[in-house]
């Protein structure tokens, strides 16, 4: 048996991306396989059976070199290739593969518009560095699992928030990205909200909690607002229940694709042919991009910033809100 050290570090969404890898080598070695991430991200693991062992780091992989050099790893597949993943490999000396990060080709779209974009997903791209064990992608697409104490019961969700209606038919809306150029402006995710007459649950961290607050206030009582009340595993489990999912270019997007979701995809300054665009099994597609095409100014970075460069935000600004009606 051989014993494999996967490495990525961060974030959620990427996190979630890597689980066909670890299941096909799990499956068609045979293999251990370890993990090794950001300790902030060691819950997204923790449930998953392909991966026996979990490392994390809060800052410095020096917090880790000692313990992953007594595992004696005999390979090591690295989906982050940073500098602190370099270190690792480096420390380890054993045999390694990564993958192809294509930085100059978003580069060149990002600062001249110059397409080179492969037309390859990112899972596809993370696979090909297992491709020399023997390793293929066996086409079931991404995996979610959650902690049987982390799922949620829609009747007891209903009586916390004092819902009068029935919970078994809803629409998950994430709310939340790690970049505000990613992320609806509030009175879009209230014209989105408004749209619809069924239930809608809205799902974010603390830092979305006062968004959503004011979401509800303003978009009609048949939206509950979550924010901030939830774990990752218990938003994860509120997507899975739900009929389908609005979210935006962030982890959440990959969490529904894990559960097969309908998808309403909403894209800022990011593009889907950065191949990060939902990932299901082969031969389906559940996925509607929601996005502001031809614009000259689009992408303007390849994961995101505080404000628009131009000033006008037009790739949200311009954005429907009756892809639901």
């Amino acid at each position: 048996m051989q014993k494999i050290l996967v490495i990525r570090f961060s974030s959620i969404g990427d996190i979630v991306l890597t689980s066909p890898v670890v299941r096909c080598l799990k499956q068609q070695l045979g293999a251990e396989i370890h993990f090794l991430c950001k300790t902030s991200f060691r819950t997204l693991l923790e449930a998953n059976p392909n991966i026996d062992k979990t490392y994390s780091i809060k800052k410095d992989v020096k917090e880790v070199i000692p313990a992953l050099k007594a595992e004696h790893y005999d390979v090591i597949i690295d989906l982050h290739k940073n500098i602190r993943s370099l270190q690792v490999r480096s420390a380890l000396g054993v045999k390694s593969y990564s993958f192809d990060k294509i930085n100059l080709a978003k580069w060149l779209i990002v600062n001249f518009k110059i397409n080179r974009l492969p037309d390859k997903h990112i899972v596809d791209r993370y696979l090909a560095a297992t491709a020399i064990l023997g390793v293929k992608n066996d086409g079931k697409g991404l995996d979610y699992f959650i902690p049987k104490d982390q799922e949620v019961d829609l009747n007891d969700l209903a009586q916390q928030f004092n819902f009068g209606e029935s919970l078994q038919k809803y629409t998950a809306f994430a709310i939340g990205a790690a970049h505000a150029t990613k992320r609806l402006p509030q009175e879009k995710i209230i014209a989105i909200c408004k749209s619809v007459k069924t239930p809608i649950l809205l799902l974010g961290g603390p830092q979305e909690q006062e968004t959503g607050s004011q979401v509800v206030t303003k978009s009609g009582s048949h939206v509950i607002n979550t924010c901030g009340q939830m774990s990752l595993h218990q938003s994860a489990s509120l997507v899975r229940q739900a009929s389908e999912v609005i979210s935006h270019d962030t982890g959440m997007m990959h969490i529904a694709a894990a559960f097969r979701k309908k998808i309403y995809s909403i894209w800022g300054n990011t593009i889907p042919e950065f191949g990060m665009y939902p990932y299901y099994p082969s031969g389906t597609n559940h996925n509607t991009n929601i996005e502001v095409e031809g614009l000259s100014c689009r992408p303007c970075s390849k994961i995101g910033s505080e404000q628009c460069p131009k000033g006008h935000f037009r790739c949200m600004n311009d954005i429907p809100t009756d892809f639901l009606s």
